[in-house]
């Protein structure tokens, strides 16, 4: 398969959901969802919600599957660009260009910023509980609301940011820095895969090596955005290259250099294949998938 093709593809399935989920910015609160609006739409690979989408059909190849789990894809994007929004505040690393456009808060000011957040991570709920979701079974949507909550709050996304702005500026030691990019951009990577397997009825021995898969490819993906931020331009990044060194954070490249966070990128890779030894060709996304986040240039 072609990746890139694959990616314009799935990305537009998500792309036509979000018109139909998404809230419209007019009436009184109309400033506060063309925020939202703003962020979401301002572009983005939408990484998260395809590998959800692969998940699921690396199981189930039924055509039906798409519509069952695009509110769960489009939820786990509202969490990522909530996410992203309060990272780029003043407070946390204070970056002014996201996706190559001015960052929400510059564009809205900073309490119109942290408003836009609450409700794009308050939003991710609704879709998960609504009735845009009911071709889920209760069951399934009641543990896929357990993952995806414990992956964003405290023991994954929020826990992996507080103890990244902890950090900053110490000597950390090798398994804090694994910590905070297990917990701060591997623990919803991880769970949009196992969203989509509980979404397809995974067996146990399909959910671990999802739950597997998930952890290596997080993995991966945190080790090159650190490595991209070393060798890319803030052209090719849309965002501010240099800005690890600039806050002083601990990184793979500042701990083991260039080269061997390379190798350790490509080490994770592997380790996501090889997890699918026991899927036929339905997880080949997957597969392609993986070997993209390690080539990605942004």
């Amino acid at each position: 398969m072609e990746i890139k093709a694959y990616l314009n593809e799935q990305r537009q399935i998500v792309e036509d959901a979000f018109q139909t989920y998404m809230l419209e910015a007019k009436g009184e609160f109309a400033f506060h969802i063309e925020s939202m609006r703003y962020s979401l739409f301002v572009g983005g690979k939408r990484v998260r919600p395809i590998l959800c989408l692969a998940a699921a059909q690396a199981i189930s190849p039924d055509s039906t599957m798409k519509t069952k789990v695009l509110p769960v894809c489009c939820a786990l994007e509202c969490i990522h660009t909530y996410s992203l929004i309060h990272d780029d505040l003043p407070a946390m690393d204070d970056d002014n260009l996201r996706r190559g456009k001015p960052t929400n808060h510059v564009v809205y000011g900073e309490a119109a910023a942290i408003l836009a957040g609450d409700g794009l991570l308050t939003l991710a709920f609704d879709l998960l509980s609504s009735s845009y979701a009911d071709k889920l079974e209760p069951q399934q949507r009641l543990q896929i609301i357990s993952i995806i909550a414990k992956a964003a709050g405290s023991p994954g996304m929020v826990g992996g940011q507080a103890l990244d702005i902890a950090s900053e500026g110490k000597n950390i030691d090798f398994e804090t820095l694994k910590t905070i990019h297990r917990c701060k951009t591997g623990a919803l990577i991880t769970a949009a895969i196992l969203a989509g397997a509980v979404a397809a009825d995974a067996n146990d021995t399909q959910y671990q090596a999802l739950e597997q898969y998930g952890k290596a490819v997080g993995l991966a993906f945190q080790i090159v955005d650190d490595l991209l931020d070393v060798e890319s331009t803030t052209e090719e990044l849309g965002k501010e290259a240099g800005s690890d060194v600039k806050n002083n954070k601990a990184t793979y490249p500042s701990i083991f250099g260039v080269k061997q966070t390379k190798k350790m990128a490509n080490e994770a890779v592997e380790e996501a294949l090889f997890s699918l030894t026991h899927f036929d060709e339905k997880a080949d996304p997957l597969r392609e998938l993986a070997k993209y986040i390690v080539t990605r240039k942004k």
